[in-house]
């Protein structure tokens, strides 16, 4: 199957109010204009620059994700435009993103990253550190700056029942932190390996990419 298949057929497997972003890194601009071409228009970026380029060539109705790591020096860059910032690990990360939004007259939707998986490559906050940030006095003092929700990413593993563990652990948080703060709507679980375990433990949000453009 080519891209425009594979994104159909995906699609129609999905839940009509879960939110798609298709993971365009290190893919080329004609493989995200077929799928630009079959409708999608989220799309994710893990680097600051590679998203720059593709932002200047493509539609500017596309909405850009940053789903890599945070980097401080570099988010100047990419505030005018981002749609929402998915690894946000640190107050201080707030910080940053809100006074460079302040300087663009725009506010700037963010996701907390908690850490689920066992795994040490992934990286996140605990359940602690969100709920501490979220009643922040520091946070609730900014103007530019919007948390939407949390996104947390599972063990790489075949193993079924850890991986509802570990969904259900961010899922129950999720409630937890909504039944405060109704502004809390978006809740990314689940990659191409694992995202119908995570559409099944609650996710609202799924993030794909070998399962759009191929291995």
């Amino acid at each position: 199957m080519n891209i425009t298949e594979r994104l159909h057929e995906i699609k129609r497997s999905l839940p009509s109010n879960l939110i798609l972003v298709v993971v365009s890194k290190k893919q080329p601009i004609s493989a995200i204009k077929a799928a630009y071409a079959a409708g999608q228009r989220d799309f994710g970026e893990n680097y600051v620059q590679e998203m720059l380029k593709k932002y200047e060539r493509l539609p500017k109705d596309i909405l850009w994700h940053m789903v890599g790591k945070v980097q401080h020096n570099k988010l100047k860059h990419i505030v005018p435009f981002v749609h929402l910032i998915h690894g946000v690990e640190k107050l201080s990360h707030l910080e940053v993103l809100d006074k460079e939004a302040m300087r663009c007259g725009r506010t700037i939707r963010c996701l907390l990253q908690v850490k689920i998986a066992r795994e040490e490559s992934k990286t996140g906050m605990t359940a602690r550190e969100a709920i501490d940030i979220l009643t922040s006095e520091t946070y609730t003092r900014m103007e530019y700056v919007k948390v939407i929700g949390l996104m947390g990413m599972a063990t790489f593993t075949e193993d079924k029942h850890q991986l509802y563990t570990e969904f259900e652990s961010l899922h129950g948080l999720f409630i937890q932190l909504k039944a405060k703060d109704p502004a809390l709507e978006t809740l990314s679980m689940g990659m191409s390996a694992d995202y119908q375990t995570a559409i099944a433990c609650g996710s609202r949000l799924i993030r794909l990419g070998s399962a759009i453009f191929g291995a």
